[in-house]
């Protein structure tokens, strides 16, 4: 599917159906590669030259905002089908593939009445996309939020000794508790165990001799058990922490090790549910903007068709395709097909920092705008 597609019209000087033969017959023969369909665009209320200017003024930016709207949907999709390693489905619009709708638009007259002011058209459809805009940040905070719980825990878990959480590193067994005996648990570097092994027995009085236990290993540190007498205890994590001895705080609870499980599972649960409803939404969703913007297209060709050709409206407005090695053939075929009194003006001054209607880069003799799909 091409990733970039342009909206032209073409001032039709005699009958449309001469014009887009002819079209149609250039593309063919020097620009094969290049895919050509009619857009077709309603009769719509012209309204005052006033009214149509302060529009055009107004028709850039929103299609910006439509544009952008659509590429935010669109990459939130393929992150959300990332995390769950999906390759992700087409994406359609009104049950149709993308490349399908733009090639054969249909204006629909029920949702967008032709004959309604264009200002309220375009109002109509840049609330509609401003609403969906909403409604997704909001959905994407829920999902974004429940992952962020997520991976707090994961990193807790998977993160190094000196950080994570041990309840599933410690067993009871390990752990001995009395009136009088308590057990730490030291963190200690890994090139250090030597020193621990060697030192641990004289950090403070009544430290157990050869209590110590090493309880797992990372990349970075060891984890190893001390039982002393629990009044020395404060004294003991001084002289450790002097020596580069990290002491974590711990205390074995398996109802608190059970809810850390639970919490754990919801949150995986919740964050599968999420993902789910958000790319249902998404792909939904991308399918309304878009219908959106195809229709806020058709109006942009129609207003700047007639400020640039005048009226009656009398112009014919196709989309194209080019591959890149085309886009220069493309562009001379529509030049040429549009007329010497248009591309004299459009080629005055130089030729150089005219700026085309709608905001295009360059400025050509005739309506074009750029479709980016990505």
């Amino acid at each position: 599917m091409a990733t970039r597609y342009w909206i032209v019209s073409l001032p039709v000087q005699s009958s449309a159906p001469a014009l887009w033969d002819r079209l149609r017959e250039s593309i063919s023969k020097n620009a094969f590669d290049t895919t050509l369909y009619r857009f077709n665009t309603p009769d719509l209320r012209v309204g005052t030259l006033d009214s149509l200017l302060a529009l055009s003024d107004d028709l850039v930016k929103s299609n910006a905002f439509i544009e952008g709207i659509s590429h935010k949907i669109r990459r939130q999709i393929e992150e959300l089908e990332r995390s769950s390693g999906g390759e992700g489905g087409a994406l359609t619009v009104d049950g149709v593939p993308v490349e399908t709708y733009i090639t054969r638009f249909v204006w629909d007259e029920g949702k967008y009445p032709p004959m309604s002011p264009l200002r309220d058209i375009v109002n109509s459809i840049h609330t509609q996309v401003a609403k969906i805009e909403d409604d997704m940040k909001v959905r994407a905070a829920e999902y974004n939020n429940v992952r962020s719980q997520l991976n707090a825990i994961n990193r807790k878990q998977t993160g190094s000794l000196a950080v994570r959480d041990l309840s599933d590193l410690v067993k009871p067994e390990d752990i001995i508790t009395t009136e009088h005996l308590v057990t730490l648990l030291a963190v200690v570097p890994k090139y250090s165990q030597k020193d621990w092994l060697t030192s641990y027995e004289t950090l403070a009085t009544y430290v157990v001799p050869r209590s110590t236990k090493k309880l797992h290993e990372d990349n970075e540190y060891a984890l190893y058990t001390v039982t002393l007498f629990a009044r020395v205890a404060d004294n003991f994590k001084i002289s450790a922490r002097e020596k580069g001895f990290q002491i974590r705080d711990f205390e074995y609870s398996p109802e608190t090790h059970d809810n850390q499980k639970t919490e754990l599972e919801k949150l995986m649960h919740d964050q599968e549910n999420m993902r789910a409803s958000l790319l249902q939404w998404c792909y939904a969703s991308y399918g309304e903007v878009f219908s959106s913007w195809m229709h806020f297209c058709a109006v942009r060709v129609f207003a700047e068709s007639i400020l640039r050709y005048g009226l009656p409206p009398s112009f014919l407005s196709a989309v194209l395709a080019p591959t890149t090695k085309s886009e220069k053939k493309v562009r001379a075929i529509l030049e040429q097909l549009c007329g010497n009194v248009h591309s004299i003006y459009w080629k005055s001054e130089d030729d150089v920092g005219i700026a085309g209607m709608g905001g295009e880069a360059e400025a050509y003799p005739y309506v074009s705008f750029t479709i980016s799909l990505v």
